[in-house]
């Protein structure tokens, strides 16, 4: 008898969709409040966290619906045996253009065609939704219907010049693989995610905004002061056009080595009037590099990565494991999809460990800036970070600590405080 894979493993979908509605619940009541936290009282002003309690309310109904609409169709592609029907239709696809569809490569590729047309047309409705209802009844979006379906086009063409080649190393790789299939699935991946890394600045990212160097004047000087001063190699300060999609702000860095860049959003060069909080931002930015937490990251990701080719090459060959998921044969996509589903569980603690690690570099990363003596500029910006952003001002805190990977506002502020008050 085969054990049921797939009933457990659509079991286990239904029990974290009811756990995390559970929590999706709690933070709707949260928002709900209608008053600030203490902490934030006669910081933030009322009309923003009124703003914010709409913006967040609207974003979370439109949770409830996406995520029901989500489980219903996940479960239903499992329980039905989607899946291996369409593996079916798909080769059958081959043989009706004259390809052969015993070449489990062609196979897959007309599989992950069409999977790849059936997500964006779920997707689609949701997408249109949330950024042309909610994020322009709160004055985010700034995009016109064009430029939202010539992104989702560039999209589509940058998998289909991608996707091939990576599908089909990964495929022969598993075939020829033979003991050491965990180790050399991990170095494809190790190889890929650095040349993706690489490329995608230079390459991809161009494609959908437009990066210009920051002018010359007093926020470029003191942003190079400040990467001078911890010897951080900047070799490129690029402004990025965000405000052609969207009022969000952000900053970040990438690169490697000696060849490290930042990047502003437009959005927040408007937004932060004073130089400072803009460098503020920039030095706890730069505190995650001067406290290796991109390294370490990085290395978790690549730890975690080798652990999952490890799990897959032990149960790859498990004829009962296909069967349960309505497969009579095992082609090597399939494996890894299965192998995806089956560890859901352990999915998730790793996720909230890694939320942990990542909400406590950011409170490193918060106090680093603030022995470079940004405190105040850095309270600042993170202020007006929430404000601009209409981020939620009240959270609850199982909430946040299962879902956040930076910690609330309040715990923030209070952190960047405290040492002030202990001097005192």
């Amino acid at each position: 008898m085969v054990f049921p894979y797939m009933e457990a493993v659509v079991g286990f979908m239904i029990l974290m969709y009811f756990f995390e509605t559970y929590l999706d619940l709690r933070q709707h009541a949260a928002l709900k409040l209608p008053k600030l936290p203490k902490t934030l009282e006669g910081v933030i002003s009322q009309e923003k966290f009124e703003k914010s309690r709409g913006y967040s309310l609207d974003k979370s109904h439109f949770h409830f619906v996406h995520e029901f609409v989500t489980i219903l169709m996940d479960s239903a592609i499992l329980l039905f045996r989607i899946l291996p029907w369409f593996w079916k239709k798909s080769g059958n696809f081959l043989v009706l253009v004259g390809l052969d569809a015993e070449n489990e490569i062609l196979h897959t590729l007309s599989f992950l065609a069409g999977v790849m047309l059936w997500s964006q047309l779920t997707d689609l409705p949701f997408s249109l939704y949330s950024t042309f209802v909610i994020e322009a009844r709160h004055g985010f979006n700034k995009q016109t219907i064009w430029l939202f379906f010539r992104d989702m086009i560039k999209g589509m063409i940058l998998a289909i010049v991608l996707g091939p080649p990576i599908v089909s190393a990964i495929i022969i790789i598993v075939q020829k693989g033979g003991p050491y299939l965990a180790i050399y699935l991990w170095a494809f991946m190790f190889v890929l995610s650095l040349v993706m890394m690489t490329l995608y600045p230079v390459l991809i990212a161009p494609l959908f905004n437009k990066f210009t160097p920051l002018p010359e004047g007093e926020l470029r000087e003191k942003i190079e002061k400040l990467a001078s001063s911890l010897k951080f190699p900047l070799k490129k300060l690029f402004v990025v056009d965000g405000s052609t999609r969207s009022s969000h702000s952000n900053a970040y860095m990438y690169g490697f080595f000696k060849n490290k860049r930042i990047v502003l959003y437009d959005t927040l060069i408007q937004q932060c009037k004073n130089d400072e909080e803009i460098v503020a931002v920039i030095a706890h930015e730069l505190g995650h590099w001067k406290l290796n937490h991109t390294m370490y990251s990085f290395i978790a990701v690549q730890v975690l990565t080798l652990l999952q080719f490890g799990g897959y090459t032990l149960v790859r060959n498990s004829t009962d494991l296909f069967r349960s998921f309505g497969f009579d044969t095992q082609p090597v996509l399939i494996g890894l999809i299965i192998f995806q589903h089956t560890v859901i569980p352990i999915q998730h603690l790793v996720s909230f460990g890694l939320n942990l690690v990542s909400r406590s570099f950011e409170f490193q990363a918060d106090a680093f800036a603030k022995k470079l003596g940004y405190a105040s500029a850095l309270r600042a910006g993170l202020v007006k970070l929430q404000e601009e952003n209409l981020s939620a001002m009240n959270t609850d805190p199982w909430y946040s600590a299962y879902h956040y990977s930076h910690p609330p506002l309040v715990e923030r502020l209070a952190a960047i405080d405290e040492p002030d008050k202990k001097e005192k």
